[in-house]
């Protein structure tokens, strides 16, 4: 197998019939995988763009303090030989601790917070390692079956090197009952779902400050994180 390319035995199927939405974008005949080029294996180049300390903070993005339970998301990115990848630009998204985006399209009617907007970056460390400040997101009402939920999550968007190794996927919290209802929660073969479940942590809780949650991100290999096509 190409180690380009992800182990299918691993990662959630195109097509998951209660997942509904895939059902309209799951390809119908076989993929056609073509070789890189040059130009898919060079940049982008992040250097020359400003990521500042206060990207990776999500409770300083308004005048005030943001409402709900602040946590500390930290981790790191490795390969499939376990080695630590460094400047990968990291982007997340939640919803708020109401459960709403601050999204025009996101019609839940569920409180806005005008300190958070929901979203951060960084870049990893030369040991590949991350961290973010923000606040533990809510679920949500979703249109795929009747009473459907969202559990809560975090949205992650990895850059590589190149334009061709962006890695998503999202972020779950262990002991969440809507998970077990959750058809894209479900959709992850069971022998992978806890890789994209964080683990508590109180060596990265701050006393009288936020929790702490650990979550490492592993990109190719027998032991990928779940990969969100």
């Amino acid at each position: 197998m190409n180690k380009s390319r992800l182990d299918p035995e691993n990662q959630p199927p195109y097509l998951h019939e209660p997942y509904h939405s895939t059902a309209k974008r799951a390809p119908r005949k076989p993929l056609v995988f073509i070789p890189h080029s040059l130009s898919e294996r060079t940049g982008p180049v992040f250097a020359s763009t400003p990521i500042t300390e206060a990207d990776r903070d999500l409770t300083k993005q308004g005048a005030g303090e943001p409402i709900g339970q602040r946590m500390i998301v930290e981790g790191q990115v490795v390969d499939d030989n376990g080695n630590p990848l460094p400047n990968t630009l990291i982007e997340i998204w939640q919803t708020n601790a109401a459960g709403r985006y601050r999204h025009k399209l996101d019609d839940f009617k569920a409180p806005l917070d005008p300190n958070f907007q929901g979203h951060g970056r960084m870049l990893t460390d030369q040991n590949g390692k991350y961290r973010f400040l923000t606040i533990k997101p809510g679920a949500y009402p979703w249109n795929n079956h009747p009473n459907a939920w969202r559990p809560a999550h975090i949205h992650f968007s990895l850059f590589g090197p190149s334009f061709v190794q962006r890695f998503i996927t999202q972020m779950y919290f262990e002991g969440d009952p809507m998970l077990e209802l959750d058809p894209v929660f479900q959709a992850i073969p069971d022998k992978a779902k806890h890789r994209v479940i964080a683990d508590f942590d109180i060596g990265v809780t701050e006393e009288k400050f936020a929790l702490g949650y650990r979550y490492n991100l592993v990109l190719r290999g027998p032991d990928a994180t779940p990969f969100e096509e």
